[in-house]
């Protein structure tokens, strides 16, 4: 049997998105926490190069701690499918689905998933007139960690309709996602090896939990476990587990809700699933994992030797 010490990671991070700091937290954070282990450890700041960074390595394993396109998107696991290279987390067909929220939609809803109901809508459109009654939120189809995200209000500062001159996802994005605003409470799942870990209640201080309260300390508290009655914790879990299951990920994943807390389950709703969670000091699997007995080490070691089997 192979030990850390026989086996090369290479971790991947950095790249070219909107969430490349994130990443290069994350895969310092993978990169420290494998050395200590004995694995030995490649750390890649990917490039238009990385293919033949890869095959000068060689490495074993890939650790893809790359946040947004194209590391969750299903590009780089497509690369490194053509070069035979085992990679953690999702295979390239559940990133190309998990990624884009309306493709997610349309795999998980038919199997009884709760998600809001919403609809693509030109960007050039919101200046003319509000796709959906207010309050509603708009989104790009395929960012993560809550990039460009706006909530639209009677109340808010993007004028109505929509100002042309406003800033906003509009100006960056020819299309988006509207979605119905729903009120209540921010919840996140994650899942390690087909196993729902627990669930944890976010709280912002600035009542959104957009970039910077995800990424900034002392913007967002974490209750965990989430202050839940038990069978909303259960369903919860149960919809993370089986979301997992649908979309076909590996390794570890992470589910988000909104829950109007006011509707019990029926006020529960997936917001989308996340192939590539963080594992920032700040992120929420580890954190997760260390309240069921799992430290930040043993969980990088399992979702390698998750990889590797």
């Amino acid at each position: 049997m192979s030990t850390p010490a026989n086996i090369h990671v290479a971790v991947l991070m950095g790249g070219w998105s909107n969430e490349r700091p994130v990443s290069l937290m994350s895969g310092t954070g993978v990169a420290d926490a494998l050395e200590k282990l004995g694995y030995k450890v490649s750390r890649i700041d990917m490039d238009r190069n990385i293919a033949q960074v890869l095959t000068a390595l060689r490495p074993d394993v890939v650790f893809n701690a790359l946040h947004g396109v194209p590391g969750e998107d299903g590009r780089v696991q497509g690369m490194l499918d053509l070069m035979g290279i085992v990679y953690t987390h999702s295979d390239m067909a559940t990133s190309v689905i998990a990624i884009d929220k309306e493709m997610t939609k349309q795999r998980l809803v038919p199997h009884g998933i709760p998600m809001p109901k919403g609809k693509i809508v030109r960007s050039e459109s919101l200046f003319a007139g509000d796709p959906l009654p207010r309050p509603y939120v708009l989104k790009p189809v395929n960012e993560g960690s809550s990039v460009g995200v706006a909530i639209v209000t009677d109340s808010g500062n993007y004028g109505n309709p929509i100002a042309r001159g406003a800033a906003g996802p509009w100006q960056d994005f020819d299309s988006l996602l509207a979605e119905p605003y729903i009120k209540g409470r921010e919840l996140t799942c994650a899942v390690l090896r087909d196993k729902a870990l627990c669930v944890t209640e976010l709280v912002t201080k600035s009542g959104f939990y957009d970039f910077d309260a995800k990424y900034t300390d002392g913007m967002t508290q974490h209750i965990c476990p989430a202050n839940i009655p038990a069978d909303i914790e259960a369903y919860i879990m149960d919809l993370a587990l089986r979301c997992h299951r649908l979309l076909g990920c590996k390794g570890a994943s992470r589910t988000d809700f909104r829950w109007d807390d006011a509707q019990g389950k029926d006020g529960i709703f997936v917001l989308e699933t996340n192939t590539q969670p963080g594992m920032t000091p700040l992120s929420l699997v580890p954190e997760q994992a260390r309240h069921v007995g799992i430290s930040y080490e043993q969980l990088v070691d399992l979702i390698v030797k998750d990889a590797l089997n």
